[in-house]
């Protein structure tokens, strides 16, 4: 079994880890141990001093050693001696805000849970296990759950919480974080992904500092500026060795990770909802259940964690006819015509794109209401037959003919104030009465807490859904949100509705995407401003970013590679002079970085030169052909571009068979050695031939020495190998 009880102390393992805690003497569930296996209880590390103004609990009497402000917890509570950061806090009835927890009971059921209303990682019931701990407060009736969901050969657990009020008054959460957990011992570093929009999950790993560090969002999104992802390793972990901690967040708003080191050096990290915009208000008899994270580690370096976290969200988290098959190759309009474009402009884009091999065509924003620039029509999601005479059936048909699929663009949690869903309902708008709303991209939020708003959206989107041959649905939203406010709501839930929002979010997209099984939604938000395993649950693919320049690609891609299975990475070869940089790459380049992903193209192929289609032509063929080695190859990141020359990396099939080694590297120099790169994750005692020369390596070499790259003339001049074990 993967959950075992003995003597209070509860293991969960999985195939190579331990996780351990126990309640103690006195009922506090205090963590021992998360790490590699040990066959050993750890609570002989629980070994601390009489440390000053740590205060100690009543019944403690004078066991000054005894002390919530240094134990390690499993679940730290605020107001009642521990002054480190919590992951809950409420405030009673009385206006008091103590809430100490003490363990009632545990129950361990076959099968994963689930979350009502929320996104959740699955399995079936062969296929996981749950813990549940219950914990209650020693003054008050509010309970708190603890659920860990096992994944025996993932090497994956999963966390959340429950909160409930079983007395007579209502209770405010004011904080509840999904993961708690104390780290006493070792020296370590954080590792967080900031960015900005069009330049998402830059890689940042600095030393931790005594005291608060965090990486958080208050904008409604889980954002470009941090990701809902955290690790933290020992100062010596590499790709390739070393321990290491991952935890995602499996939500798609506000969120905060925090990660405190105390006065005894140990680390404390707390996950979940920011409490900067939330509180619940909880009556009597009511529960509130708290979103997932998911957790791993590993004791062989960040390449095997990464491939952890891609398994469990590729093959756990995505859902649907497209969570393991090929996509289709797909061209967009978006950075060819902007809002300028007719059904002629579409048709003849089209046209080129099926004989170059392309499958599928996306028209993006514009199609709809009166929409000729992004100051109106949101909202309004019917055909703006100005543009497209004989409407979205005609046009369909011509792309159908052409043996190609068609797929669409809606951005339904906006709304333009010069639209006639806004003429006719403004409170659907979110503004706070007496006050007017700040405009981003000149364009509102629809309240999406309000019922009457999903319901709308819902019709209008299921409606073309239902009418039309689509096959595809970029799903965009391309704001921050503030003015939190829903007419739906009395004064004192109003803190409720950022949490609302994204539950209402989230049940849209559940009757779309369970009504429409066999369309592919892509999730965006301006490219990656809502890239997290939330959103992968509905869309089991996102746009990685706008910002489509190949050189700022591989810094966003190796970024995103840490957490996110390359299937779910939308990735495009654009124009040049890119839009965003003015840089100018090679077709080959572009094509080469867009290759790590769910390949596509977003440019003008009229303005392409016929050596330029044929290299497309190429691509496309080579991608259909190698693109169940890129979905379900392990992926390994070869390089560090902030550190290297060159952003490399390899898919390498599960049997170790076939490798496909891609890169870019950044700048030429005179006089100098032929760039070298290790591989890893082969066959060592296996020998492999290289597709271009024939040249047959052993594993063992191209892991220790590795391969000598041709040499390069130019910048972001891009690579190609192929190997096949013999």
């Amino acid at each position: 079994m993967a959950i075992t009880v003995e003597n209070g102390v509860f293991h969960i393992e999985t195939a190579n880890t331990l996780y351990q805690m126990k309640a103690d003497a006195f009922g506090v569930l205090v963590h021992l141990w998360y790490g590699n296996k040990t066959d050993y209880c750890m609570d002989y590390l629980l070994d601390y001093p009489d440390v000053g103004f740590a205060g100690n609990i009543y019944e403690a009497e004078n066991q000054r050693t005894y002390s919530l402000n240094t134990l390690p917890l499993e679940y730290a509570t605020h107001g009642v001696g521990d002054f480190r950061v919590p992951a809950i806090s409420v405030t009673h009835g009385d206006g008091s805000t103590g809430l100490d927890l003490r363990f009632l009971e545990y129950r361990i059921e076959k099968g994963k849970y689930g979350i009502p209303g929320l996104p959740a990682v699955y399995a079936g019931n062969s296929e996981a296990e749950t813990l549940e701990i219950v914990l209650k407060d020693k003054y008050s009736e509010v309970e708190v759950s603890l659920k860990y969901g096992v994944f025996w050969e993932e090497d994956v657990i999963t966390r959340s919480v429950v909160v409930r009020n079983n007395g007579n008054a209502p209770v405010i959460i004011k904080r509840v974080h999904s993961l708690c957990m104390d780290i006493p011992y070792g020296d370590w570093e954080w590792v967080h992904f900031h960015g900005r929009h069009t330049m998402e999950r830059q890689v940042e790993r600095v030393p931790l500092i005594y005291g608060i560090q965090e990486s958080s969002s208050t904008r409604g999104t889980s954002s470009h500026q941090q990701n809902p992802t955290v690790l933290l390793c020992e100062k010596d972990c590499t790709e390739t060795a070393g321990f290491c901690i991952g935890a995602a967040f499996m939500y798609s708003g506000g969120f905060q990770t925090q990660v405190e080191k105390d006065q005894l050096g140990q680390v404390r990290l707390v996950m979940g909802i920011n409490p900067d915009t939330f509180s619940w208000h909880l009556d009597a008899g009511e529960s509130f259940h708290a979103p997932e994270v998911i957790l791993s580690c590993s004791g062989n370096g960040m390449g095997e964690l990464s491939h952890r976290f891609h398994n469990i969200i590729r093959n756990n988290v995505c859902r649907g006819k497209y969570k393991l098959a090929d996509r289709p190759v797909l061209i967009n309009n978006w950075e060819a015509t902007y809002f300028a474009f007719d059904e002629e402009k579409i048709v003849k884009i089209a046209q080129q794109a099926s004989e170059l091999g392309i499958d599928m065509m996306v028209l993006d924003d514009g199609w709809f209401g009166k929409r000729d620039s992004d100051t109106s029509g949101l909202g309004d999601w019917f055909v703006n037959e100005a543009k497209l005479q004989g409407g979205l059936d005609r046009l369909i048909g011509q792309i159908n003919r052409m043996g190609m699929k068609f797929g669409i663009w809606f951005e339904p949690e906006m709304v333009s104030e010069d639209s006639e869903l806004y003429r006719t309902h403004p409170e659907w708008a979110m503004r706070i009465p007496g006050r007017d709303p700040m405009r981003s991209r000149y364009q509102l939020v629809l309240d999406m807490a309000n019922p009457e708003v999903a319901e709308y959206l819902y019709q209008t989107v299921s409606k073309i859904l239902r009418d039309y041959n689509i096959e595809y649905v970029k799903w965009d939203m391309n704001r921050s949100i503030c003015d939190w406010y829903s007419v739906t709501l009395p004064k004192e839930r109003q803190t409720e509705v950022p949490h609302r929002y994204i539950l209402g979010l989230y049940h849209l997209l559940e009757r779309l995407t369970d009504e429409f099984p066999e369309v592919l939604f892509e999730g965006c938000s301006g490219g990656g401003g809502r890239f997290d395993a939330g959103m992968l649950y509905y869309c089991p693919q996102i746009w990685c970013s706008d910002g489509t320049d190949a050189h700022e690609r591989t810094f966003i891609q190796y970024g995103t590679s840490f957490f996110y299975p390359i299937s779910t990475v939308g990735s495009h070869v654009s124009a040049v002079p890119n839009h965003q940089t003015g840089r100018s790459t090679s077709i080959r380049t572009r094509g080469t970085v867009a290759m790590a992903g769910s390949f596509g193209y977003e440019l003008d192929l009229d303005k392409l030169t016929a050596e330029e289609k044929e290299e497309v032509a190429g691509q496309v063929c080579m991608y259909k052909k190698h693109q169940e080695l890129i979905y379900n190859g392990l992926y390994y990141r070869l390089s560090n571009p902030y550190m290297e020359n060159l952003s490399a990396w390899a898919f390498v099939s599960g049997e170790q068979s076939k490798v496909l080694v891609q890169g870019v590297v950044f700048r030429a120099a005179s006089n100098v050695l032929r760039t070298r790169i290790r591989l890893t994750g082969l066959d060592e005692e296996a020998k492999y031939r290289m597709l271009q020369d024939g040249r047959i390596y052993t594993g063992k070499a191209l892991m220790s020495g590795g391969i000598l790259l041709p040499q390069i003339a130019g910048d972001d001049v891009s690579f190609t190998l192929f190997l096949e074990r013999i």
